[in-house]
């Protein structure tokens, strides 16, 4: 039973009232006693209770009170009830209330007369309303100007009932006249929207007349001058020009909103250069006057509004865009970074590069907690900067790799990729970059960031210094050989021995242990049932940083070491001439990897060498040992060509992805095109010339032709009732982000007239009905459309569901016609979105939410399921063409996907082909909220099985 109303008062249902007992308070004496059986009575209503009983009560003992409070909560009370019968006729009992309005609008006390104003703004009935229209006329020149506001608005919802005007024939000509005359700031406010409201041109010509005063009007009623000044010029788009005048001079109020709203006034009225910079000027200036982070993120999203279909001209804005920089927020720099990225241009690179760089400065300070967050998306711009523009590179590695021990091993890893692509894409900057590098090495600390390092070091090393500086490099950060040693007690023969798993019969234990120079050291000991060998890891932790990592039992990273040493050995035998010099050079590396053959395989590592590592390093052995033209050309070259490879095909993929951006616009051959120059330009500014210049342009580039797709439009349409159903239905859907547009179409098929007819929608997710759509009368034969509008609060399946609902003449029973459900699609919510490797993978560890689901589908290639899921799920696949290329009878790729709340969806597909042709293994879906997870599994396990 919703009932509309403008009061929301909290109600206990553990306690309810009881009608008896605040009938008998009501009757009484006591003040208060009666002000909490009025809250009681109120409360009631809104919970759906008709109690008619109180009814005549309140008119006999509320009514006459003079208590201000008293008179407020039972004009609440009159709102609520139920003021016409079943066939909408006023009930006779109201006629008692209208003596009391009256009375009520001609009280001495201004507080009474207001509320009573308001109170009949809310009023539909015209017989009760139209008694007092003399009563409200008198009111518009009373001496308080409360009164006066209350009044006008009175005027306008009486005069906009279905047979308003005939009450108030000469309204429109009365609120004119006060307007002229008023000086009190809100009641002129109400005035203008009443005139805007019920008769635009008095509106506009009262604006017209005084243009110049317009800048000095208060806020509110400047807010309804930009609000006329939009409408008019939808409807008569020819004479924006006089109007844009008005707009420009707002610009320069003293209120924010009036500023913000000028500027989005000016946007969707024009389209010349001067105005889209004027309105990107307001946005800037906002920007750094508002303190509000949510206001900042709104004006943000204006700008990159503008920057998508006005981009020459934000550039020009660009360094005032970045200064916003400042505000601590992370994710208003991070959109700020988003905007300016997609800004530069051979004209501002310098500048803009200089500003990141200084912003880079500012973060080592560490006054601020998320000082290296913010690092790292700066680190991200510059190498976005660098890609794009090669000749700065050289201004910023070198500040970037002071970078490389940053504790935050996001930002770090950042910066070597960011170094690995520049070294090769800026050859000129390679000799200083792996100088800097091999200075820097040791600073390195996290176990992510050496495997690159590494890895630069091995391919770019060229010259017989550099290589030997890179040998000498990692020689010192390993350390002396051996990482550990057996202490005395042992066996002299168990340290030639392979040591193999601790046996069921043997128990193993470690702990720290402090040596005799104050280090720390791990202690291991085996024992079984005769005797026990204690073993002690040699050098302090602190002493290297390959060594540090080894020890902990990174083994991935010494098999990087092992594959670097063997590049350079390789490298060294073609730029030395000196035969005992390379062999001694191999004879170190042999050792180095024999030792950390020796310690994965020790008790005295945490864990033993992984299987991946330990045949990479025994490759790396049996390589040296044995070198030859052909496996030299593969470790020195083959690499290398893979790189750019991966490199030149990320760099057609950013194309690809700016081309799908660009938007396509077709003109057709007979469209009208004005040509500018034959036109006369008498009275025309020279904003006009220019918005006149911008619509011939865009009508001949086809920018004003909007093709839409009418067999994408058909498939929204949703049949809700049968063919045989008295009421037929259907819903045509749009899905406009945050809310969903419902157009209902409604056919009598009967031949009686359908009274009271009600379209009931109630949802079932994270759906909410904004209004309930009211009743109509529906003729024989006759169509009606009623649309309903439906608020979404997050990505997730939802369903409206509900009834038709009516009466006829003949048979007083309501009718029910059950619709279909329409569910909502969670493919309208989400759309495609690209991130680095790194950022999907540490969202994949952080976002705790996860649904499985198991591959079962038709399809026989691992290929053509990954597009079928592609286009099922309309996300985009982050892994490689060439990394899915091949016949291998397995497939993992990575998927990612943004909803228009801000959400991250995460999928992984990895399948594999079984012996019989057919597909299987698991779909892993990943988002940070369980209602996105669930949905797009849902959607997969619906999808996956046929290739339609």
């Amino acid at each position: 039973m919703d009932k509309s109303s403008t009061l929301l008062v909290h109600y206990d249902k553990g306690t309810p009232a009881v009608a008896k007992e605040i009938k008998e308070a009501l009757e009484g004496n006591d003040v208060e006693a009666k002000v909490d059986a009025m809250k009681k009575a109120v409360m009631l209503l809104l919970n759906g209770e008709t109690i008619p009983q109180l009814f005549i009560t309140i008119i006999r003992y509320v009514l006459p009170s003079e208590d201000h409070t008293i008179q407020k909560l039972l004009l609440l009370y009159l709102e609520l009830i139920e003021k016409t019968d079943s066939k909408g006729k006023v009930l006779p009992e109201m006629i008692l209330i209208c003596q009391n309005l009256r009375n009520n609008l001609m009280h001495p006390n201004e507080y009474i007369r207001g509320v009573t104003l308001r109170f009949l703004c809310r009023l539909k009935e015209t017989e009760i309303v139209e008694p007092l229209t003399p009563s409200v006329l008198q009111n518009l020149e009373h001496r308080h100007p409360f009164v006066r506001r209350n009044a006008i608005l009175a005027v306008m919802s009486i005069y906009k009932l279905p047979n308003g005007e005939q009450l108030f024939v000469d309204a429109p000509e009365m609120i004119e006249k006060a307007l002229s005359t008023e000086q009190d700031p809100s009641a002129k406010r109400n005035a203008f929207l009443m005139l805007f409201t019920c008769a635009e041109e008095r509106a506009v010509n009262y604006l017209l007349s005084n243009v110049d005063k317009v800048s000095d009007w208060n806020e509110s009623l400047q807010m309804v001058v930009l609000e006329l000044i939009r409408s008019v010029c939808k409807t008569k788009p020819a004479e924006k020009g006089k109007y844009i005048k008005i707009i420009i001079s707002l610009l320069s109020a003293t209120s924010s909103a009036v500023i913000y709203e000028c500027a989005g006034t000016l946007v969707s009225l024009s389209s010349a250069p001067t105005a889209i910079r004027a309105a990107a000027n307001t946005y800037c200036q906002l920007l750094l006057s508002q303190s509000d982070n949510n206001v900042k993120l709104i004006l943000l999203d204006r700008l990159s509004e503008l920057k998508s279909s006005h981009r020459d001209i934000m550039v020009e804005l660009i360094i005032d865009v970045l200064r916003v920089l400042s505000s601590p927020n992370l994710d208003i720099r991070r959109k700020t970074l988003d905007i300016a990225l997609d800004l530069i241009t051979h004209h501002n690179i310098n500048e803009v590069v200089q500003m990141l760089k200084k912003e880079v400065v500012k973060t080592q300070s560490g006054e601020l907690e998320k000082n290296g967050e913010y690092r790292q998306m700066l680190i991200q711009a510059i190498h976005a900067c660098a890609v794009k523009f090669p000749e700065v590179a050289s201004t910023v590695v070198h500040l970037l790799m002071d970078f490389l021990g940053d504790s935050n091993v996001a930002s770090a890893l950042d910066v070597i990729s960011f170094v690995r692509e520049i070294i090769e894409t800026n050859p000129k900057l390679r000799v200083s970059i792996i100088t800097r590098l091999l200075d820097t090495f040791y600073q390195i600390r996290a176990g992510k960031v050496c495997p690159c390092a590494l890895w630069i070091i091995g391919e770019y090393c060229l010259s017989l210094s550099e290589v030997e500086n890179g040998i000498s490099t990692i020689k010192q950060c390993l350390g002396e050989l051996p990482f550990y040693s057996v202490s005395e007690e042992s066996e002299p023969t168990e340290t030639s021995k392979k040591i193999q798993p601790t046996s069921s019969a043997m128990v193993s234990s470690r702990k720290p242990v402090i040596l005799a120079d104050g280090t720390y050291a791990t202690q291991s000991a085996a024992s079984e049932t005769t005797f026990s060998t204690p073993t002690v890891v040699q050098g302090a932790l602190t002493s290297g940083n390959l060594r540090a990592l080894l020890l902990t039992g990174d083994f991935f990273l010494g098999a990087v070491v092992a594959c670097t040493l063997t590049k350079l050995v390789l490298r060294l035998e073609e730029v030395q001439s000196s035969k005992t010099e390379v062999n001694k050079t191999v004879t170190q590396a042999l050792l180095i990897m024999v030792s950390m053959l020796q310690l994965g395989q020790s008790p005295a590592s945490p864990h033993p060498i992984d299987n991946d590592s330990y045949e990479r390093i025994v490759l790396c052995i049996k390589l040296l040992c044995h070198r030859n033209d052909e496996m030299k050309k593969i470790w020195l070259e083959s690499c290398r060509q893979s790189f750019v490879k991966m490199i030149s095909e990320k760099q057609l993929r950013e194309m690809d992805e700016l081309k799908a951006k660009t938007q396509t616009t077709h003109a057709q051959p007979d469209d009208l095109i004005d040509f500018f120059h034959l036109k006369s330009r008498k009275g025309m500014s020279q904003l006009e010339l220019e918005d006149q210049v911008q619509d011939d342009l865009k009508r001949a580039t086809g920018e004003f032709t909007k093709d839409e797709n009418d067999a994408n439009k058909l498939n929204r349409i949703l049949q809700l009732t049968g063919f045989s159903d008295p009421v037929y239905a259907e819903a045509y859907v749009t899905v406009h982000h945050y809310d969903i547009a419902l157009e209902v179409t409604v056919i009598n098929r009967t031949k009686e007239t359908l009274q009271n007819l009600c379209l009931e929608l109630a949802t079932m997710g994270d759906l909410k009905l904004v209004e309930r759509p009211q009743n109509y009368s529906l003729a024989p034969a006759k169509s009606m459309q009623i649309k309903a509008n439906i608020k979404v609060s997050s990505t997730e399946t939802g369903v409206i569901f509900g009834n038709i609902v009516y009466e006829t003449s003949n048979v007083m029973e309501r009718n029910v016609v059950v619709l279909n459900d329409i569910h909502i699609d969670i493919m309208d919510y989400i759309s495609p979105a690209v991130c680095s490797d790194v950022a999907f993978r540490t969202m994949w560890a952080e976002f705790e939410w996860e649904n499985k689901v198991a591959v079962n589908t038709k399809i026989e290639n691992e290929r053509e399921f990954l597009d079928h899921i592609i286009k099922s799920t309309n996300m985009k696949c982050l892994t490689g063409p060439s990394e899915l290329e091949g016949e291998c009878g397995f497939l993992a790729a990575n998927l990612y996907a943004k909803s228009v709340f801000g959400e991250d969806a995460l999928v992984n597909v990895s399948i594999e082909k079984q012996t019989d042709g057919a597909l299987s293994g698991y779909i892993r879906i990943r988002s940070k909220t369980q209602g996105i997870a669930l949905s797009l599994g849902d959607k997969i396990t619906l999808k996956q099985k046929g290739s339609s």
